[in-house]
């Protein structure tokens, strides 16, 4: 069997905590700090959650939901040369539209950051009348400029891959209500230039797997590797006490990536920890990035624990691929590709 690898760079300071010990067959384990950040991180704001952070010069950069003391999210960038332990500017993102104005979201939360080429895009949820996703890039992290609005509301989860298939960029998102979404597949989209988005296909949807069975949405940004796109994503179930968000995983195919070649029916990481467990939404497990190494194959997840602090959670690309090929469950909607 050949060796399954990442296709890209390496990044030799990838956080990285070895598996335990006493831990068997789970393909993902916890950062034994957990949480990395905790509440109360910067002046004027309560929690830091569901963030994204890539590697930048010769450190670590991110683009994180910072919940204000009025209860509003917004966007801050924050810095790390270890990508554990953080530090944030107190100011929120000062984006600006493409004639320099400045353009402020009323709200934005769940921030990507993904690089494609030589620029840094950063996607997140906010207000269009009502849910919707909202993009910006930057090239210095100094100059943030909002781009148009891609889709019609109501949407949200909006995950950007890292390099343009077929010429194109693809985006996966999550159409929704705008509310709380008891509902909602995960779709993918392409744009010749990040303004215009069309050919929309359908990725897949939830299951009858009782931790993914009300809805599921994007997380991360695909990771490129030999066997397809590694894509962790959430799957939500309900319970007579609300919602509970755990992380899955599948694989799609590396040219037509709304084909599922691979889709776990187990998942990879759910709730069980007290920072998990307990806080201002519980029981929450929500991915946002991660930050891997082609040279050694280490991955290591960043993800909203509770709607209260971010943890950090490591797997290898050799076990978490085998593992998702190993307890693979793909349904028949998830091999039409897309069904115009």
């Amino acid at each position: 069997m050949s060796e399954i690898k990442i296709i890209g760079p390496g990044v030799p300071g990838v956080p990285w905590q070895e598996r335990p010990r006493n831990m068997t067959g789970a393909p993902v384990w916890r950062y034994q700090d957990n949480p990395i950040i905790g509440r109360n991180p910067v002046k004027g704001v309560a929690r830091i959650f569901n963030s994204a952070v890539v590697p930048y010069g010769d450190g670590f950069i991110g683009v994180f939901r910072g919940e204000q003391v009025n209860g509003i999210p917004h966007i801050y960038l924050g810095r790390s040369d270890d990508a554990i332990h953080w530090e944030f500017d107190e100011e929120k993102i000062p984006f600006e539209d493409e004639d320099g104005k400045p353009f402020m979201p009323v709200y934005a939360y769940d921030p990507r950051l993904v690089k494609v080429e030589d620029t840094y895009y950063i996607m997140w949820c906010q207000d269009f009348y009502g849910a919707s996703i909202g993009v910006a890039y930057t090239r210095d992290f100094k100059k943030f400029v909002r781009l148009e609005n891609p889709f019609l509301p109501f949407n949200r989860n909006a995950v950007l891959f890292p390099r343009k298939v077929n010429g194109r960029f693809l985006m996966l998102s999550r159409p929704s209500d705008s509310g709380h979404t008891p509902f909602g597949d995960i779709f993918l989209s392409e744009s010749p230039d990040m303004v215009y988005w069309g050919r929309h296909r359908h990725v897949m949807g939830k299951s009858s797997e009782w931790w993914e069975s009300v809805k599921i949405g994007g997380g991360a940004a695909p990771i490129e590797t030999t066997e397809g796109w590694l894509l962790f994503y959430h799957g939500v179930t309900g319970t007579c006490n609300g919602f509970v968000y755990s992380i899955g995983g599948a694989i799609l195919d590396i040219n037509e990536p709304s084909r599922v070649l691979y889709r776990c029916e187990n998942f990879l990481l759910t709730p069980e920890e007290w920072y998990e467990e307990r806080g201002f939404v519980p029981n929450v497990c929500f991915p946002c990035a991660t930050i891997h190494d082609a040279d050694s194959g280490r991955i290591a997840i960043y993800y909203g624990a509770a709607d209260s602090c971010v943890g950090l959670a490591f797997t290898t690309v050799e076990e978490i691929v085998t593992y998702i090929k190993d307890h693979s469950v793909v349904r028949e909607q998830d091999t039409e590709a897309g069904r115009r």
